[in-house]
């Protein structure tokens, strides 16, 4: 039975599904960074303020949310801006569930 640490581990990982055109979700594991409540509403405040919708704010969304993933790829800009470019939500679905998994963890069983 696992037991409640009042100091989370710094990270925690969850698969993601990164839309794909013309064809099904396909689910990508990320490690994301650990906020608290303060962290987060601080995140979800700046969120708010990109409105725009470039390629860089998108990069910037990953790059605040996640410390890496179970691509072959390295976690970098480069390859961030990549996967940005020729999957078009991702960034929406990765900061989505991010967002989800800190606010509305899983209960039970």
């Amino acid at each position: 039975m696992a037991k409640l640490k009042l100091q989370p581990d710094p990270t925690f990982k969850a698969k993601v599904g990164i839309p794909i055109p013309g064809g099904e979700p396909v689910d990508v594991e990320f490690t994301f960074k650990h906020r608290d409540r303060e962290a987060i509403q601080a995140y979800l405040e700046k969120l708010k303020g990109m409105v725009d919708q470039s390629i860089e704010t998108d990069i910037q969304i990953v790059q605040k949310v996640a410390a890496g993933w179970e691509l072959d790829d390295p976690f970098d800009e480069a390859s961030i801006r990549l996967l940005c470019s020729n999957y078009h939500g991702a960034a929406w679905e990765i900061s989505r569930k991010y967002i989800q998994e800190l606010m509305h963890a899983k209960t039970g069983n």
